[in-house]
């Protein structure tokens, strides 16, 4: 069905939707290339942290945390922050405001099981240090893109 705008222009149905389309999928985009960039961001720093003689040793079972392991687990929740993002996108009405919230909140409560794990301060510390990397790359990356997205 079509109808008539004031300016006498006849708009069809899918008019709407190939701009919401290349929105959404605008953001996904910028948000696969922060996660990439996260992913690096964090795997280096790790390397760096170990370099300075940080052990990323689990008091539990005795095994330490891979470098390959930073990656994979920054890859995920960046993911994981980008479907959220879109969600937001799609159903909210300020969805950079309440992206950065969410977000933000998330990355507070992951700063918990480090704080939890019984491993010697040096690896707290680069531990928690390690959750606010990619929160760096994340969470203004995908906020801006909210932002120009709605405008």
């Amino acid at each position: 069905m079509n109808s008539m705008d004031d300016t006498g222009v006849v708009a069809g149905p899918a008019s709407g939707r190939t701009g919401h389309t290349h929105r959404l999928r605008g953001l996904a985009g910028t948000g696969l290339i922060a996660a990439l960039a996260a992913m690096v961001a964090t795997t280096l720093a790790a390397a760096l942290a170990q370099a300075v003689g940080v052990g990323f040793e689990v008091p539990d079972g005795g095994e330490t945390i891979p470098l390959s392991g930073f990656a994979v687990v920054t890859g995920f929740f960046s993911v994981v922050g980008i479907v959220i993002a879109v969600a937001l996108l799609r159903w909210s009405a300020r969805p950079a405001k309440r992206f950065v919230w969410t977000a933000v909140s998330l990355t507070a409560i992951s700063l918990v099981p480090p704080l939890l794990s019984g491993a010697n301060t040096a690896t707290i510390t680069a531990l928690l240090g390690l959750h606010l990397v990619p929160a760096a790359v994340m969470i203004p990356t995908l906020a801006r893109s909210l932002r120009t997205r709605t405008d």
